[in-house]
């Protein structure tokens, strides 16, 4: 019956505001993610007199704390006597690891605030859109009227850190898990293991984190309690990734039993592939697994349990004669009849561990290499190399998650994670298909993220992937204004204590030392890390042991300053710089522009004895000069699109020389504005 009441309630609210005059202002919206429904009204909640809250019986311990966190960062830790109500009002406790309903309205009206929901779930996500909707105006703080109905488009809303290369501190974890309730992300895949270390304690193999890695960090069992009661309490399920049977080079370090050769292995230090796997042919190898599994089970309560299964080659098992024999013994062979198959020993190793799981009431999730006509349906996969793998998973009838398009590691853009759709309009998936896609996950790997940059790398672009999971895929279609809202998200999880802007200038200011750090900072804002993995591939040797504070760690993953000036120049190029096109709005674009491009001119020279001063920087200084090269390139070409000239053949030439030459990386880095400029210095280069 309460739930029915506040249906009702919720209802006749919506009905009401729908009644009243339908010329309401429609602001810009600065919440993401968008709800599924949002009617602005006229009329404001001045915030000059704190909110009062109004929960009656709250069965769930973690509404209360909730509100009190999100009023407290609002107005203050006083708890008013009298003033407008936020009424909070729900029907029983979710259960995100039942997927249950986090569907919530919040109406906003001059006297109050009120949030309905059918469970708490509803409520904390409800919460999280409240605090994005203050309105500050002329030293004024209010809430706008507005009702908004919402709910997710995807149950499954995802974001993995990899806390097995770098480690993660419990401190890293927990402030990630702020950013994510934020924008409404309500999985942590926490993945624990890999070659270079095993982060949990282990109290039936204490090897494993204590002779696994080099660091030898790891988490303790009271600390991993402790960051799922605190994810728990922010309505986040926490899925732990024990990843086998490759990426298990610690376990074997640590348990030689477990190998499948006769080699000996040293604690890894490398980021590159190992392709060492455990031996899946020997008995023992699965009652260490059952041995382990009951310990590890019992820790983490979530039914979900992620069991890796990726980039295992094979050739670990095919260079090893004992496992060879027993694959060709049991018909685990090619269509040849002769080639041992190593996906059909995959495809056993993943029954047995699902056998195991099983066993202890856990669904196993696997990366989409272990997918396969013989893998029982039940087992959900991840797709990371691509929409085929969650195309085919489907279609066999397997639950799905996307992470292709996801990686946030890759350095590529919010905009690239933004257009990737775990189900577009063209999927050739049917209906009932369909239905298996559970979402998706933002995935940061730590090769090249520590603890200290992690946050930059992770914020904000994981906002971008968590409104695809989370809007109405109708209303997410305007990358514009995602990245119109993407710097109020940004400065919101400053207060909730990420470090991802602090950080890139904490590290400028370390590598400028006694210099003035504004040259460098000119720099560091139009360069990007390479993409994708070409930073394992450009003259530096990484190891575990290697400091990330070079000039390529405070770069950001996603220039901000070459996006903005990507858009001045396609203005530009669109016909504002020539004089038919002058207009007032046009010079005041080419104005900007050549300012831009006279700032970076001048740059280079003062940044340049810092590089002779500063062995640290000195790689860099290529970057810098073609820097300054490409803004005296195109200053000449402003005079000339301004001259209504033509660009002669040589000078064509002599530009596409210098871009291509700016093109180039240095140290691991590269000048993010290269693209733009050929748009603009060559005139055959359209704007995309």
């Amino acid at each position: 019956m309460i739930g029915i009441r506040i249906c009702l309630a919720a209802w006749l609210g919506l009905w009401l505001f729908l009644l009243a005059p339908a010329t309401r202002a429609q602001p810009a919206p600065n919440l993401l993610p968008l709800p599924a429904e949002m009617h602005w009204g006229k009329d404001r909640l001045s915030l000059s007199k704190p909110l009062k809250l109004q929960l009656d019986a709250s069965p769930d311990p973690a509404v209360r704390p909730a509100v009190r966190r999100l009023l407290t960062r609002l107005q203050g830790p006083a708890e008013p006597a009298a003033g407008p109500v936020l009424q909070i009002r729900y029907g029983r406790v979710g259960q995100p690891e039942k997927f249950d309903e986090e569907r919530y309205s919040l109406r906003v009206t001059p006297m109050g605030v009120s949030i309905d929901a059918p469970t708490s779930l509803g409520v904390l996500r409800a919460l999280a859109t409240l605090e994005q909707l203050p309105v500050t105006e002329k030293k004024q703080r209010y809430l706008p009227e507005v009702d908004i109905q919402d709910q997710p488009r995807f149950a499954w809303r995802g974001l993995l850190i990899d806390a097995a290369r770098h480690f993660m501190p419990v401190a890293v974890i927990k402030r990630n898990i702020d950013g994510m309730a934020a924008v409404k992300l309500n999985v942590l895949h926490w993945h624990l293991t890999d070659d270079q270390g095993f982060r949990v304690e282990s109290q039936v193999f204490p090897r494993l984190h204590t002779v696994g890695s080099t660091d030898g960090l790891f988490y303790t069992q009271a600390q991993v309690r402790e960051v799922l009661a605190y994810a728990a309490a922010r309505g986040i399920r926490v899925v732990p990734e024990f990843d086998m049977p490759s990426h298990t080079t610690s376990w074997i370090v640590a348990y030689p039993r477990l190998k499948s050769n006769d080699s000996t292995y040293a604690p890894y230090t490398s980021w590159r592939t190992t392709n060492v796997a455990i031996d899946p042919t020997r008995e023992t190898t699965y009652t260490f697994l059952d041995s382990l599994f009951t310990e590890m089970t019992a820790l983490f309560p979530d039914p979900y349990f992620h069991a890796g299964g990726d980039e295992n080659d094979g050739r670990n098992w095919r260079r090893t004669p004992r496992i060879v024999a027993y694959m060709q013994a049991n018909k685990m062979v090619k269509a040849d009849g002769k080639t041992v198959d190593k996906h059909q020993l995959q495809t056993y190793f993943n029954r047995r561990v699902l056998a195991l799981l099983q066993k202890r009431g856990k669904t196993m999730i696997g990366w989409d290499e272990i997918l396969g006509p013989d893998l029982p349906r039940e087992t959900v996969i991840q797709s990371w190399r691509g929409k085929k793998g969650l195309v085919d998973a489907a279609k066999l009838g397997h639950p799905v998650l996307l992470s292709n398009g996801y990686y946030l590691d890759l350095n590529n853009t919010a905009a690239s994670s933004y257009l990737t759709d775990p189900l577009p309009p063209d999927s050739p998936l049917t209906p009932v298909e369909r239905k298996l896609v559970l979402g998706g996950e933002a995935a940061m790997w730590a090769e090249f993220a520590d603890s200290v940059v992690l946050d930059s790398r992770i914020w904000p672009r994981a906002a971008a992937v968590a409104e695809r999971l989370w809007s109405p895929q109708a209303s997410t279609q305007s990358v514009a204004d995602l990245y119109r809202r993407l710097p109020v998200i940004s400065a919101e999880l400053e207060t909730l204590g990420l470090r991802h802007r602090i950080v890139p200038e904490l590290l400028l200011k370390q590598l400028a030392g006694s210099s003035n750090v504004a040259p460098l900072r000119t720099l560091a804002e139009v360069l990007e890390p390479v993409k994708e993995y070409k930073r394992h591939f450009q003259g530096f040797t990484y190891t575990t042991a290697t400091p990330l504070n070079r000039l390529v760690d405070a770069a950001p993953a996603e220039s901000e300053v070459a996006r903005r000036f990507g858009i001045l120049v396609d203005s530009v190029v669109a016909g504002g710089a020539t004089a038919a096109g002058r207009t007032a709005a046009s010079q005041r674009q080419v104005a900007a522009l050549r300012a831009q491009l006279l700032r970076w001119q001048a740059n280079d020279v003062v940044l340049q004895p810092q590089f002779l001063l500063n062995p640290t920087l000195r790689e860099y200084g290529p970057l810098s000069t073609n820097l300054a090269a490409v803004a005296r390139l195109l200053l000449e070409r402003l005079m000339q699109l301004q001259g209504g000239q033509v660009p002669s053949a040589a000078w064509l030439a002599a530009a596409k020389a210098t871009l291509d030459a700016a093109q180039a990386p240095a140290g691991q880095a590269e000048l993010a504005v290269v693209k733009a400029a050929r748009r603009l210095a060559i005139p055959s280069v359209s704007a995309p």
